[in-house]
C-alpha cells in the first residue's frame, strides 16, 4: 500500500467516466501526409488514453491490485486503488475490472467508495483483500481505513454489487500494542488448521523494526490476536499474499525501501503456515532465483487462482518528467536511480505464476495473450550494420519496421554463453538514444537481463547507462533463446525460454522501429514474427 499524504493538504478533482479515446494513427506525426511506413525516423506517438491489455483506466491510474477468484461468477475480479493526478480529500476508492483469462478485461467501475468526510475512519482507502464465505453466501472486503491513523475495516455483499460497510467492527492496532499510524494491508486466508488467518503490516507501538500482526477467526466475524512475527531486517513488507500451491505454502510480499534495488516483489516458501513464519523469524533468505519474482517495474503484486491456474497482478509504474515523449527522450536511467523515478501506481500487469519442480516460482506469459494478439504483421528489415543472412557479427544490429500500439514480437536468438545481445525499442536513425532489453553473461552459465539506455553508434557497448533492474537465469544448453515480447502502449513484458520474465515501462514503442543487436561475436536471428490486435 502506498504510504499516503496528509489528507488535509490535497486538492480537488472530480471523478470522470471511463472513455476509450485512443489516438489516431496520423495525429502525432510531424507530417501526416508522409509515408511513415517507408521511413526509419522517430515518430512521436503518445500512449492511448486507456489501455486494455495491461489495463489503465481512461482517467487516473491503477494502484495496488487486490485480485480475487469469484466462485459464483467463475471469473477473476481485480479490485485496485483508483489513483488520480490530484486526489480529493477522500481518496483511493476501490475500483475494479473482471477477467476470465488475465488478458481481456471488463470495467466494473467503482466497487467500494471512500467515506464522505475526512472525519470518517475510511476517508481514504488502503490496500486489502476479498474473500467469499460459502456458508453465509457473503463476500467480505477487508481493507485499510486511512486518516491520521490506520485501522482495518470490512464490508460485506451478497452479490458483489451492493456493499455494506460494517462500521461497528474495527481492528485497531494500538489495542494490541501496534502502531496507530501504520497498521495496514490486511490479507485473509485459510491456514492448514482450517481457520481463517489475517496478517497486517505494522510496527510495534513502542517503536522498532516492522512486523506482521497475526489474527485468527473461525467465522470471519470475530478475530483473535495471535501475536506477531518479524519482517526481514528493517524494511516494511507490503501487500502480503499467502496461499498454498501443490504441497507448498507461499508468502508473497512487496519489499518497500528507500533503496531502489530493494523495491521488488519477493516470496518465502515452506511446507506449512508455521514454516512460513519461521522463515521470517529465523531470517531465512532464499537466493535470488528463488526469492525474487521480477525486477522493480512490477510491484504490489498479489495472486488469485481458479483452482487450475494461478495468476499474479501487479502494477507497472508510470514515470514523470518533462517531455517524456519527445525526440531524443532521456529517462536518465543510471546506476543508483533514475532522474525520472518510477512513481506510485500505473498500469495493471498480469503474469501466470508457475511452480517449478523444486517448489520455486517463476512468471510466464498469460496463455490468452497469444490468442489476443492474433493479427499477423509484415516484418521487414529496414536497416542495420554487420547484418547478413540472418546473422549479426561484431558490434552490429538489424533494424526492423515500425510497431503498432499493441504488439507481440516473437523470435529466436542464437548466441553462445560468452556473447551479449539485446533487443532495442524506440530505435530510429535520427535519434541518438534508444532503449534496450540487454542479455549478457555474468559468470559460468549464468546470464542476466536488464534495461539500458544506449547512445548513438551501432551497438556501441560503452555508450549505455544501466539500471539495477537485473534478473538472472541460466544460459540455454543449445544456445537458443526463444523470446516473446508483448507491448501495450508503453508497457512491455518479455519472456525468455519460459524461465525468465521481465516487465518495463518504455515510452514511444508504438509507431517506431526496433532492432536486435550484437555486442561482439555472432548472433543469429530467426523466426521473427510480429502480431497485433
Amino acid at each position: 500500500m502506498k504510504k499516503m499524504m496528509n489528507i488535509f493538504g490535497l486538492g480537488f478533482m472530480c471523478s470522470a467516466m471511463l472513455i476509450n479515446t485512443a489516438c489516431s494513427d496520423d495525429t502525432y506525426g510531424p507530417d501526416p501526409e508522409k509515408d511513415w511506413a517507408a521511413t526509419t525516423e522517430y515518430f512521436n506517438a503518445p500512449d492511448e488514453q486507456m489501455s486494455l491489455t495491461y489495463f489503465k483506466p481512461a482517467v487516473g491510474r491503477v494502484g495496488d491490485p487486490m485480485p480475487f477468484y469469484d466462485p459464483k461468477a467463475q471469473d477473476f475480479k481485480v479490485l485496485y486503488l483508483q489513483e488520480h493526478e490530484k486526489n480529493t480529500a477522500c481518496y483511493h476508492p476501490f475500483w475494479g475490472v473482471s477477467t476470465v483469462d488475465g488478458a481481456n478485461y471488463e470495467v466494473m467501475g467503482e466497487v467500494l467508495p471512500t467515506g464522505n468526510s475526512v472525519l470518517e475512519a475510511d476517508a481514504a482507502l488502503g490496500t486489502g483483500c476479498v474473500v467469499y464465505n460459502e456458508q453465509e453466501g457473503l463476500y467480505y472486503i477487508y481493507y485499510t481505513g486511512h486518516t491520521a491513523k490506520e485501522v482495518v475495516l470490512r464490508a460485506t455483499s451478497p452479490d458483489f454489487k451492493n456493499w455494506t460497510k460494517d462500521y461497528a467492527w474495527v481492528l485497531n492496532g494500538r489495542d494490541y500494542g501496534y502502531s496507530a499510524a501504520d497498521f495496514r494491508d490486511p490479507q485473509v486466508f485459510k491456514a492448514d488448521d482450517g481457520l481463517w488467518r489475517m496478517v497486517v503490516s505494522t510496527y510495534p507501538g513502542a517503536g522498532g523494526n516492522p512486523v506482521f500482526a497475526e489474527f485468527k477467526s473461525s467465522d470471519l466475524k470475530n478475530w483473535e490476536h495471535v501475536g506477531s512475527f518479524e519482517m526481514l531486517w528493517d524494511r516494511m513488507l507490503e501487500c502480503a499474499d499467502v496461499f498454498k500451491m501443490g504441497s507448498k505454502w507461499y508468502f508473497i510480499y512487496s519489499e518497500s525501501a528507500r533503496e531502489n534495488w530493494s523495491r521488488k516483489v519477493k516470496y518465502m516458501m515452506a511446507d506449512s503456515w508455521q514454516g512460513l513464519k519461521d522463515c521470517f523469524n529465523n531470517k531465512w533468505w532464499p537466493d535470488a532465483a528463488e526469492g525474487r519474482l521480477q525486477n522493480r517495474s512490477f510491484y504490489a503484486a498479489k495472486t488469485a487462482s481458479n483452482g487450475t491456474d494461478r495468476y499474479i497482478w501487479g502494477w507497472c509504474p508510470y514515470r514523470v518528467g518533462e517531455d517524456v515523449h519527445a525526440k531524443n527522450l532521456d529517462l536518465g536511467v543510471c546506476e543508483g536511480g533514475e532522474k525520472r523515478e518510477p512513481r506510485w501506481s500505473g498500469a495493471l500487469v498480469c503474469h501466470k505464476l508457475v511452480q517449478n519442480e523444486d517448489g520455486t516460482l517463476r512468471l510466464a506469459a498469460v496463455p490468452a495473450l497469444a490468442d489476443k494478439y492474433s493479427e499477423a504483421q509484415e516484418v521487414r528489415v529496414v536497416g542495420g550494420v554487420g547484418y547478413a543472412n540472418g546473422q549479426i557479427t561484431g558490434e552490429g544490429y538489424v533494424l526492423y519496421n515500425r510497431l503498432g500500439y499493441h504488439n507481440h514480437i516473437s523470435l529466436n536468438v542464437t548466441a553462445d554463453k560468452d556473447t551479449k545481445f539485446g533487443i532495442s525499442l524506440v530505435r530510429a536513425t535520427d535519434v541518438e538514444k534508444y532503449y534496450t532489453l540487454l542479455v549478457e553473461p555474468m559468470f559460468d552459465d549464468v546470464r542476466r537481463i536488464f534495461f539500458v539506455q544506449e547512445g548513438s553508434g551501432a551497438g556501441n557497448p560503452d555508450s549505455y547507462k544501466w539500471t539495477t533492474e537485473s534478473d538472472e537465469f541460466k544460459h540455454p544448453a543449445d544456445n537458443v533463446y526463444h523470446i516473446d515480447i508483448y507491448t501495450d502502449n508503453s508497457v512491455v513484458t518479455m519472456y525468455i525460454n519460459n524461465v525468465r520474465s521481465y516487465t518495463q515501462r518504455v515510452h514511444g514503442i508504438q509507431r517506431n522501429c526496433w532492432s536486435v543487436n550484437s555486442y561482439g561475436g555472432t548472433v543469429a536471428v530467426s523466426d521473427v514474427k510480429v502480431s497485433q490486435y
